[in-house]
């Protein structure tokens, strides 16, 4: 599949995607605490999706079960929503989830604490949340994809972090899985030269320790190798001239200033 390059009207609709997807996760980061199933969060945010005239695009995603993929503390990605798996007091939980709005994806993650948390646990949220940041810094028409590789994997290596290798990020638009992927760590090859135009899920995937993973038997669910913590936060972006439009920022993070998306060079 090349890469697509999206019209102002294909643009719009994904905003419309992105910002409903966003809306759910403050949703979401409302109910996050102690006592709570995994399947409650996703029950919820499914209903959200749904209400907004949406299509939940991870359930029956190549068999996947859920609306909302729900990581807890050693789970990498792909963690599968149960009754059973019950939040406690400094849990960690990472978020992906995505809809179809007008046959256009949206695509984001987020990871939340659960009650108090370690600052070893806070600082790998923190710094996989600013290795996205860093990364983008480089996504610009006219720049390298690996531009933003190097960028995440740098800043998250330079705390010791592990950064996964086996998992990225990719294009997305009428299907949630497009062209390019986006490793997160250095590549030697500089990757595709950048559009304005593209729209990426850009999600890097910090672990405490190793980098290397492991598939658990559901033939979903990614855990680290060590079982060691893991976190992950994702945006779908848009490629300007100048610097990228954040498509799936949440109205909490534009009020913490974390960033702007006025396009300046």
């Amino acid at each position: 599949m090349a890469v697509s390059i999206k019209s102002e009207k294909e643009i719009e609709l994904m905003r419309v995607s992105c910002k409903n997807l966003s809306v759910m996760f403050d949703e979401l980061e409302k109910i996050i605490k102690p006592g709570i199933s995994t399947w409650e969060i996703n029950k919820v945010g499914e209903e959200i999706i749904r209400d907004f005239g949406c299509i939940p695009n991870f359930k029956n995603y190549e068999g996947y079960p859920a609306s909302i993929c729900t990581s807890v503390n050693e789970v990498v990605v792909h963690g599968i929503p149960s009754k059973k798996r019950i939040l406690k007091e400094g849990d960690i939980i990472s978020l992906d989830a995505g809809m179809i709005y007008k046959g256009y994806h949206s695509d984001a993650a987020r990871t939340f604490a659960v009650g108090e948390i370690s600052k070893e646990a806070r600082q790998l949220v923190d710094v996989t949340r600013q290795s996205f940041f860093e990364g983008i810094k480089y996504a610009k028409a006219g720049n390298h994809l690996h531009d933003i590789s190097g960028a995440i994997g740098d800043y998250a290596e330079s705390f010791g972090y592990g950064v996964v290798r086996d998992l990225c990020g990719h294009g997305i638009g009428t299907h949630m899985h497009e062209d390019p992927e986006i490793p997160n760590y250095r590549k030697f090859r500089r990757g595709i030269k950048l559009r304005a135009g593209m729209t990426l899920a850009v999600e890097p995937m910090i672990n405490l320790g190793t980098e290397r993973v492991v598939w658990m038997d559901d033939d979903w669910t990614v855990v680290t190798q060590d079982m060691d913590l893991s976190a992950h936060y994702e945006n779908t972006i848009l490629i300007r001239e100048g610097k990228p439009e954040i498509l799936s920022l949440t109205d909490s993070e534009i009020a913490e200033g974390i960033w702007s998306n006025d396009p300046i060079l």
